[in-house]
């Protein structure tokens, strides 16, 4: 079983900062409506959970401009 790095800090209410091995990200938001996730590899994630066995994200990868 391979090991993996991972660390996730709470820098301010609602907004997250994670680690891995590769990259880092800030999600925003949560709790009661969409997070906002953005990677230092340009990708951009939005997330929402919903109640019972469904769930909705999109990704999207590279950078907008």
């Amino acid at each position: 079983m391979p090991l993996t790095f991972r660390k996730s800090f709470r820098i301010l209410p609602g907004v997250r900062l994670n680690i891995n091995k590769r990259s880092w990200s800030i999600t925003t938001g949560g709790r009661n409506g969409p997070r906002h996730t953005r990677s230092s590899t340009g990708r951009r994630t939005t997330s929402m959970d919903l109640p019972g066995p469904f769930g909705w994200r999109r990704t999207t990868t590279g950078k907008r401009h």
